[in-house]
């Protein structure tokens, strides 16, 4: 599998003069841990993560050195602490070296960077741009899925586009990339459904995609935490 097999591509972005409560309020309501920055050419330059937000004055947990400890720091070093604890807009707290990769990137590859870097998600860029993002919640949903033969990936990326392409046409689905895997011609559904019709909708269209051989539902069942995304340009 590459990045595109299980990459989301609606990804929840925001600005660089965006507010820090702002971009707070998103990963909550989203729940998730990082969100890519864009300028107004949607070009990447940044992104938030949940460790970027961790040291704020708002919730007490700014770094505190004694006068002590203040000689021994340099004057960078504690300007910077001070920007990341106090500052309002993204473009202040972002952390602006991100960590990408390219749609034809090898899962392998992909769990390389996440450990070497010590990051949760790694976004997909084309030209500059993003066009998708890969979690570590993404790598597992594989594995959990027993993951794919190389010889099944191009059959198993052509069921998964069906697929997707199908429920776009639905007014009653509405699951995220994120929660599908398809391996070996079996369709795994992942994440939240609200109703149990729904649940049975989405077998029933899954088993009428052509070279699908069978379903695997692992969802719960429960309402969706939702809030405006805005595409991946």
């Amino acid at each position: 599998m590459r990045a595109r097999d299980v990459m989301v591509r609606a990804v929840a972005t925001t600005t660089p003069d965006a507010t820090v409560e702002t971009v707070a309020r998103l990963m909550i309501n989203l729940r998730i841990s990082g969100v890519p920055v864009l300028d107004r050419n949607g070009q990447l330059v940044g992104i938030v993560t949940e460790g970027d937000l961790l040291r704020r004055v708002e919730t007490g947990t700014e770094h505190r050195r004694s006068r002590w400890s203040d000689w021994f720091s340099g004057n960078a070093r504690l300007a910077a602490e001070y920007v990341k604890a106090h500052a309002r807009r993204v473009e202040d707290v972002m952390t602006r070296k991100v960590v990408t990769i390219e749609e034809l990137a090898g899962l392998d590859e992909i769990a390389e960077l996440m450990e070497s870097n010590g990051i949760k998600r790694v976004p997909v860029v084309h030209d500059g741009k993003i066009v998708g993002i890969v979690s570590r919640a993404d790598l597992l949903q594989v594995l959990a899925s027993g993951g794919t033969p190389t010889e099944a990936e191009d059959s198993d990326r052509e069921i998964r586009g069906h697929l997707l392409a199908e429920l776009d046409m639905q007014e009653w689905a509405s699951p995220t990339e994120a929660n599908i895997v398809v391996s070996d011609g079996v369709v795994h559904f992942w994440g939240t459904v609200r109703s149990e019709e729904e649940r049975t909708a989405l077998r029933v269209l899954a088993e009428n995609i052509p070279g699908v051989r069978g379903v695997e539902d692992h969802m719960i069942s429960g309402p969706r935490y939702l809030a405006p995304l805005f595409p991946a340009p």
